[in-house]
């Protein structure tokens, strides 16, 4: 397996991965698939100040990570957003770890100075690699997502670089 930069050739396999959380986990709070476009617009949006990631194995992207600006708000230009997700196929196979890797190195050469996770409580396996990364609980917003039919609550972890 290889993590490298994505490229625009990569927004498809992007876009099922990010769509089979849409339909199948809580992990986001999106309730309608990205259009190939949309997909599209988003990685073209991210730049070199806000690089996108993927694993590769075998040719194929099982995963993929983001970062991206926490705000618009000028004072909070040194803080940016992960994401992180992988193909339900590879699961447990250590592709969250080494994308986290990469993020994190990436942050810290950007000189960024926090990275922010807002994650579903219901997500232990990114809660636990989140902390394996040194990110910290700093709050839980109580039942602020509706999917599948309940309310979600949002964790918010924060590594300080």
């Amino acid at each position: 397996m290889i993590v490298r930069r994505a490229k625009p050739e990569d927004a498809e396999a992007i876009n099922e991965i990010y769509n089979y959380a849409v339909r199948e986990l809580p992990a986001t709070f999106h309730i309608r698939e990205r259009s190939i476009e949309e997909g599209r617009r988003w990685l073209a949006e991210h730049n070199d100040s806000y690089p996108v990631f993927v694993a590769e194995k075998d040719g194929l992207v099982v995963g993929w990570a983001s970062l991206s600006p926490y705000s618009d708000r000028c004072a909070y230009a040194s803080t940016v957003e992960d994401s992180i997700y992988v193909h339900p196929n590879h699961w447990g196979c250590g592709i969250g770890s080494a994308l986290m890797e990469k993020l994190m190195d990436a942050a810290r050469s950007l000189g960024y100075h926090a990275v922010i996770a807002r994650i579903a409580g219901e997500s232990e396996a990114s809660i636990r690699l989140h902390r394996k990364f040194g990110f910290e609980v700093v709050g839980v917003l109580k039942e602020v997502g509706w999917k599948f039919g309940r309310w979600h609550d949002l964790w918010i972890m924060e590594a300080l670089l």
